[in-house]
């Protein structure tokens, strides 16, 4: 036996199997019967008898006023002359696209799924428009208002508990926003502080640079007068002045530094034991007298002399 027939011979196996399978289920629901193997279900006759639905929808049928439906049947709201002339560029948009590539498959304007799409929307549009126009007229003939009162208050629909826990989540969040606006212009002062104490730091240093290089060119006779000094001198008032402003202050609010504790005895103190510091002997320290050596301006001024 080859494969095709032990193919043919496993389907033909199946086959019987559910065939079985199938008049066992129809057996356990009853419906094998004598001279039947399955009772086949026959489908439902439809009646659409017109008569009796429109009695019926007579019956259910509510005669209420207008008011209560404000359902309406009227016609299109006339187009916007500014609608119709962009419908019309639209149009002829489209017709030069298929006009100018000939890859594309060539709509008629009428079977466009895109003009009619626009088209689609644009009549839902004037239909509205004119449902609104003719309904507002109805409405005011029925002494029905359409527009609110200038002082017309409406009810909140949050209670006035949940207002306050928005209210006071608001105000949390407002000083939380205060707060780092507050500690980010204090880091910006201490920034700026440190850039001006920076600058005030070297422009100190250039000045003194400044009047030291000034002082040895007058020294070697570049420079006639000195009166770069009068600003240094007017630079030294100014800090002879705050320096004694600074002095007042401490003599007032004390230095800086721990305070407390400061004066308490120690062990070595209470026993006396802390070392006095003891002049120094100034005895042989002089250097011996001997001939000073004048300055270099005044050794040149003298031998111009000579």
């Amino acid at each position: 036996m080859n494969d095709f027939e032990m193919q043919e011979s496993d389907s033909e196996y199946y086959s019987e199997d559910e065939s079985e399978a199938e008049l066992q289920e129809a057996f356990a629901r009853g419906d094998l019967k004598p001279g039947l193997n399955v009772e086949f279900q026959k489908g439902k006759d439809k009646i659409n008898d017109i008569p009796k639905i429109l009695s019926k929808t007579d019956e259910i049928k509510n005669d209420l006023p207008w008011l209560e439906r404000m359902d309406m049947i009227n016609d299109l709201a006339p187009l916007a002359p500014e609608l119709a002339i962009a419908l019309e560029k639209h149009e002829q948009k489209r017709a030069n696209m298929f006009k100018g590539n000939a890859k594309l498959h060539y709509i008629r304007p009428e079977e466009d799924p895109v003009l009619n799409d626009f088209k689609r929307e644009m009549l839902f549009h004037r239909q509205a428009q004119a449902a609104v126009i003719e309904g507002i007229k109805r409405l005011h003939e029925l002494g029905v208002k359409t527009k609110r009162p200038d002082d017309y208050f409406a009810e909140m629909a949050k209670t006035d508990e949940h207002m306050q826990k928005v209210r006071s989540n608001l105000m949390a969040k407002q000083e939380g926003q205060a707060k780092s606006e507050r500690i980010r212009q204090i880091r910006e002062q201490r920034k700026m502080g440190k850039i001006l104490a920076k600058q005030t730091k070297v422009q100190r240093e250039m000045e003194k640079k400044d009047m030291l290089d000034k002082l040895k060119k007058f020294r070697k006779g570049k420079l006639k007068n000195l009166d770069f000094l009068e600003d240094a001198k007017a630079l030294e008032a100014k800090t002879k002045k705050s320096a004694a402003k600074r002095k007042e202050r401490n003599k007032k609010f004390g230095f800086g530094g721990k305070k407390s504790g400061s004066k308490r005895n120690t062990k070595s103190s209470s026993a006396g034991l802390e070392r006095t510091k003891l002049p120094r002997s100034r005895v042989g320290s002089k250097a011996a007298p001997g001939n000073k050596r004048v300055g270099k301006a005044r050794r040149l001024k003298m031998k111009s002399k000579k």
